[in-house]
C-alpha cells in the first residue's frame, strides 16, 4: 500500500446527457473504486454520485480530472492524509 490514500469524490451531473460519459470513466477506474452511491434528483434535473476510492494521489487526481473535463459535470475530492 505504498502511497495509497482513501478518498471520497462528489460528482454533480447537471446535464443528464453527460451521465453516459461519467459511467464510462467510472468503469475505466473501477479497480480503485471501493463503493459508490448515486442519487437521481429528478425534481431538479440533477444527479449526485458519491464515490469512495483507494488509490495513489496521482491516480485520484487523474480520475477527478477526467470527470471535471466533461461538460455538465462538477467534481471535488476529499483525500485522507494517511
Amino acid at each position: 500500500m505504498e502511497n495509497k490514500r482513501i478518498a471520497v469524490a462528489a460528482i454533480v451531473i447537471d446535464e443528464q446527457s453527460a451521465a453516459v460519459e461519467v459511467n464510462k470513466v467510472l468503469h475505466e477506474f473501477s479497480e480503485i473504486i471501493i463503493g459508490r452511491m448515486g442519487i437521481p434528483y429528478r425534481e431538479r434535473g440533477v444527479s449526485l454520485i458519491s464515490v469512495a476510492l483507494d488509490a495513489e494521489p496521482d491516480v485520484i487526481s487523474r480520475f477527478t480530472g477526467r470527470l471535471g473535463q466533461l461538460s455538465g459535470v462538477s467534481v471535488k475530492a476529499a483525500i485522507s492524509k494517511k
